[in-house]
């Protein structure tokens, strides 16, 4: 458990699993020059997977209270860490209300902060890849494997009216508990007139090799599920056949990685395209920074720090 010192100075903590293998670790020190904020540090604080409500409280206590702690991008808890602490926050932004759970802890003008920043941030990371008008010309679907913040961030990005007709035909929810999918199913309401969305049961990765094989050409495929980097393996299995000419995106940058070296298996005969995490990474974390220090990061600056990135 992380030991709960005062800090000595401005500090931003990660939230996570594995905190420590992280790049952002490598990342953030440059990063903190380059914005001005050569005396900030980083901080990880690790957690099991669905910690006990109580250790999610702790943490979230003394980042509050703590004058020098500005605040915490928080990966994996989402969702847990929301249920056991919504009652401790000042502010809680839309996106946040909307899909019960926090990826940012911030403090503002005296107020203690939750947002939701994954349905921005999946976004530009989906734009990066995703050619302009991809599913008004093809038609394709998209499988969302897992049913946690991620899948639900993208799902109401997707169902967002600027989009207009340029959305998938089809989203198929995926997951391996009944439970979150009726979690989800209730958070998603509002954007369920946008495209029909069907919420399947898939204890085992057999179950997900079955859905994706149904998928039309053009389709999307993502793993939003934690195997792979919280823990090992993939939502599928090295059978799994994809669709032609469609974008297979593994969310994670670190860990084993299987899903996406299943995805490469067939990247050239299949015509795929196979798309990592990292500037997912990028998006996530600048969005959180942004909010944690106010300092808006987008243009120029975020291409500064996207390349000061990729040479660590």
């Amino acid at each position: 458990m992380f030991n709960f010192e005062k800090a000595d100075r401005p500090t931003m903590y990660f939230i996570g699993v594995t905190t420590g293998s992280s790049s952002i670790m490598r990342v953030f020190p440059k990063w903190a020059q380059a914005l001005g904020l050569e005396d900030t540090v980083i901080k990880g604080i690790d957690l099991p997977l669905h910690a006990p409500a109580e250790d999610y409280r702790r943490v979230v206590d003394f980042i509050k209270n703590d004058p020098l702690s500005m605040g915490a991008l928080v990966t994996t808890h989402k969702i847990d860490l929301y249920n056991a602490c919504k009652d401790m926050f000042d502010y809680i932004d839309p996106y946040a209300q909307a899909l019960s759970e926090v990826s940012s802890l911030s403090k503002k003008d005296g107020r203690f902060c939750a947002h939701a920043k994954d349905p921005i941030s999946s976004g530009l990371a989906l734009e990066a890849f995703v050619p302009k008008n991809f599913w008004k010309d093809h038609g394709g679907q998209a499988v969302l494997l897992g049913a946690g913040g991620s899948s639900l961030a993208m799902t109401l990005y997707f169902g967002q009216d600027r989009h207009g007709d340029n959305v998938p035909a089809k989203i198929f929810l995926c997951n391996r508990s009944v439970p979150r999918l009726d979690s989800a199913k209730a958070h998603l309401e509002s954007v369920s007139g946008r495209f029909p969305i069907e919420y399947v049961h898939n204890p085992a990765p057999e179950g997900n090799d079955k859905v994706i094989a149904g998928l039309p050409p053009y389709s999307l495929i993502v793993n939003a599920t934690g195997l792979g980097k919280d823990a090992p393996g993939s939502p599928t299995t090295d059978a799994v056949q994809y669709p032609e000419n469609s974008l297979v995106w593994e969310i994670n940058y670190r860990g084993d990685l299987v899903f996406m070296y299943q995805a490469n298996a067939q990247k050239d005969k299949k015509k795929l395209h196979v798309e990592d995490g990292w500037i997912y990474f990028v998006h996530g974390w600048t969005q959180v920074i942004s909010e944690v220090f106010h300092i808006p990061i987008e243009g120029a600056l975020l291409d500064k720090l996207s390349e000061i990135a990729k040479n660590i």
